[in-house]
């Protein structure tokens, strides 16, 4: 399939590993240039070597306040095609588990940054009459996640928030959608492996069955099944589906409209 990517620009936060590093390689396998974003510049410095002119790369914190104008500065006038909004998560815990600063630090960190992002981001696509806006959250915007009560609120308010902006910039040829991954094989899963099995005194393996158990299918998701269609997403072709939480987590949710 052709996917029309050839010289469009398209930001990549979280681009050092996971899906944000499986979406960078992908866009530029398709012929986008891509800005590349991370904390961890030798990750960074790694890939552009890897792959090119194609990926540019900024050393950033997304979180931080300053960051939009960081990114502007570093676009130095061009407007981007699209951005894939990709972060970490919040820290595992339950209710009972959490306190104020937590649920603050988790709204800034899952919500805040994104809101404040896109906002210096549509003007630029506005004139242009196109954009393409993919926010990165979690399966928890469609069924809560075991003792994860900050991404399973606050994601779940980056999906309202997301169906309100599609309806607001539909007119202008801007698309906004929200991809719910579940349990992929990715260094984020390796950290809840060793949270759960220090909190339950079971084995990391042990609590690694559990949740292959959970998608239904016998396996994790890979994060490069995952790209394919956030780079369809992030293309020209995508131009009639905007507002869609889609999932990509085997079998894990069972309501009829996961």
């Amino acid at each position: 399939m052709e996917l029309n990517l050839n010289n469009r620009l398209i930001i990549v936060t979280g681009a050092s590993s996971g899906f944000g590093e499986a979406v960078a390689r992908q866009l530029i396998a398709e012929g986008a240039t891509v800005l590349a974003i991370a904390r961890r510049t030798a990750l960074l410095d790694k890939m552009a070597a890897e792959l090119g002119d194609k990926c540019e790369i900024l050393t950033a914190d997304v979180s931080n306040t300053q960051f939009p104008e960081i990114l502007l500065e570093k676009l130095q006038g061009r407007i981007p095609d699209g951005i894939f909004v990709n972060g970490g998560g919040p820290p595992a815990a339950g209710f009972s588990e959490t306190t104020r600063d937590m649920w603050i630090n988790a709204f800034h960190n899952i919500f805040l940054w994104k809101v404040d992002l896109v906002k210096k981001l549509l003007p630029l696509f506005k004139m242009r009459n196109y954009g393409r806006i993919v926010f990165l959250e979690s399966i928890s915007v469609k069924q809560p996640v075991e003792n994860l009560i900050l991404s399973n609120s606050i994601r779940s308010a980056m999906a309202g928030m997301a169906k309100t902006l599609a309806g607001e910039i539909a007119s202008f040829g801007i698309t906004v959608n929200v991809l719910a991954p579940g349990y992929h094989d990715t260094a984020a899963m390796q950290r809840l492996y060793s949270g759960k099995a220090e909190k339950t005194g079971q084995s990391v393996e042990e609590v690694k069955r559990i949740f292959i158990n959970e998608t239904g299918t016998g396996k994790l998701g890979n994060p490069a099944e995952l790209a394919n269609l956030a780079v369809w997403l992030l293309s020209p072709n995508s131009s009639f589906v905007t507002g869609q939480v889609i999932t990509i987590a085997g079998n894990q949710v069972k309501g009829i409209l996961g």
